[in-house]
């Protein structure tokens, strides 16, 4: 993707990147877009780089990605709208999803609350926080939910074998 100056159509909250922290950009502000993949887009903003999530498209002149779940009856969880949500959230390197990295161990329900167990790439990843706080905000919208706790784990270590074979062969990492 070319880099490109835009100007936000409205306020649109953002991520520091690789910290994470939240910050707002405010409409008619000019931004340049370094990147958009997985339906997230990198901006720089006043020196800073932040990530847009997909969602808040519009606010960059595109079309916001829309998550979109089946009515749910009672105050339960869904556990299977769970996973549909963090299959939407894409490693910000590479266009393949968390899921098929093999980047979510668990998903557990209890009430209104989700708890997911999920690892990294490496240890020292510095997109950590952000592809947190990408985990916490995309479940966040799954009906019922009012709590997201994403717990970091590194044992057992990642590895290339805990890909779906699709994400292997997108990456080149079939073995």
């Amino acid at each position: 993707m070319e880099r490109r100056v835009v100007v936000t159509k409205r306020a649109v909250n953002a991520r520091l990147v690789p910290v994470g922290t939240p910050l707002i950009i405010p409409a008619d502000s000019f931004v340049t877009l370094t990147q958009a993949l997985g339906g997230n887009y990198t901006v720089v903003h006043q020196g800073n780089m932040a990530r847009i999530d997909g969602t808040d498209a519009d606010a960059l002149g595109f079309e916001p990605e829309k998550l979109i779940f089946s009515p749910v009856t009672g105050p339960d969880i869904d556990p299977a709208q769970v996973w549909q949500a963090l299959a939407t959230i894409f490693d910000p390197e590479i266009p393949v999803s968390l899921v098929a990295l093999g980047l979510i161990y668990t998903v557990a329900t209890e009430g209104q609350t989700v708890s997911i167990d999920m690892t990294l790439t490496a240890p020292g990843c510095g997109m950590g926080p952000v592809l947190v706080d990408d985990v916490k905000y995309r479940v966040a919208m799954v009906p019922n939910v009012q709590q997201v706790e994403v717990n970091l784990l590194f044992d057992p270590p990642w590895h290339r074998d805990m890909m779906s074979e699709e994400a292997q062969l997108e990456t080149g990492m079939f073995s």
